[in-house]
């Protein structure tokens, strides 16, 4: 038999499995401040650069731009910014992505928020201690909506007198501050502590609050006489549960959405068991039931919450049991309710 022939090779060579595409996520930040001079955007990205307005505030080194563009640049993207002078800048940026598949996506336990304090516990007193206007209204807002008694001071020495006088189970002592910074305040609180202990009924736990992350920082922090540190910016979670670590407190939890429509769907059905219902539905015109009977057949939730808006506000639970129905497309109960 003849030898089999080659088979010629291809004129198109196989194709490579191509990269994905990358996608692009932009963010702008808009605010509305004293603006940039045109003359001065060029200095906004540049180390160590600060504008006049930047200058007047005392604050920061001129370096929080120059690092957030070369973080932008490693990510493939870039900040540009846009200004009109008296009335605010607009920064914009993107970066660059390429999309997750379904096996990469880590999913993760969300934890419940807390909404307040558990009841039959004592008043826990806060004092939060900032010399930024703006960190303090956000703790005391934060602690206050929660069920805590909170007070606030804006340095060391303020600290000290409410101190003496209010006795706070707990301080959150920002580290930084003029007149008396957050280590001297420690010092003198704990030192006054020692002297006193055989009146003082309350043993107040000191947490610092620091933007230092340096182990040497974390050092002084505690040989001052704080008991903890809390790395700013921190998380909500993190700071309520050193609050409830030292203060041995309990919460109340927010409910998740299954836990509602689980707690709801329990309602409802103690209510259709119970009859309580129908004297409910008597109440509503033959007209208006028949309504709801035929979009029941259509199967149609739409029409039925269309209907509902038409229940008297005192009838709530009427609505309530229908709309639980209705989002659960149970419609042959309704329309065994609502049949003649």
């Amino acid at each position: 038999p003849s030898p089999p022939l080659p088979i010629p090779p291809s004129p198109h060579p196989p194709l490579s499995p191509s990269p994905p595409l990358p996608h692009s996520l932009i963010f702008e930040i808009q605010d509305t401040g004293v603006g940039i001079s045109p003359e001065e955007l060029d200095q906004l990205f540049v180390a160590f650069g600060q504008t006049e307005s930047g200058k007047k505030s005392q604050q920061g080194t001129g370096l929080g731009l120059a690092i957030s563009r070369k973080y932008v640049q490693l990510m493939g993207g870039d900040i540009s910014v846009s200004s009109t002078f008296g009335a605010g800048s607009t920064f914009t940026f993107d970066i660059q992505i390429s999309l997750a598949t379904e096996s990469e996506i880590e999913i993760t336990q969300t934890k419940r928020r807390v909404i307040g304090l558990a009841p039959k516990q004592r008043e826990y007193r806060i004092l939060v201690v900032d010399d930024v206007r703006e960190s303090r209204l956000l703790l005391v807002k934060l602690l206050t909506d929660i069920g805590f008694a909170v007070k606030e001071a804006a340095n060391g020495n303020e600290a000290i007198a409410i101190w003496s006088t209010w006795q706070p189970h707990l301080i959150l002592m920002d580290m930084r501050m003029p007149v008396m910074d957050g280590y001297e305040a420690t010092k003198e609180i704990k030192a006054r502590e020692s002297l006193a202990e055989d009146y003082r009924q309350i043993t107040t736990v000191i947490i610092a609050l620091t933007a230092n992350v340096f182990e040497e920082q974390r050092t002084a922090i505690m040989q001052a006489g704080c008991d903890d540190f809390i790395n700013k910016p921190f998380r909500e979670e993190i700071l309520l549960e050193k609050l409830s670590q030292y203060l041995g407190l309990e919460y109340i939890y927010q409910e998740s959405s299954a836990e509602i429509s689980e707690k709801t769907k329990k309602t409802t059905q103690e209510i259709l068991l119970s009859g309580d219902l129908m004297p409910l539905l008597s109440q509503m015109s033959p007209e208006w039931l028949a309504a709801v009977y035929n979009a029941a057949a259509q199967c149609s939730d739409d029409l039925i919450f269309d209907l509902l808006l038409q229940i008297p506000p005192e009838n709530v639970l009427l609505k309530d049991c229908l709309t639980d129905l209705a989002n659960n497309f149970l419609f042959e109960k309704i329309l065994e309710l609502t049949t003649k």
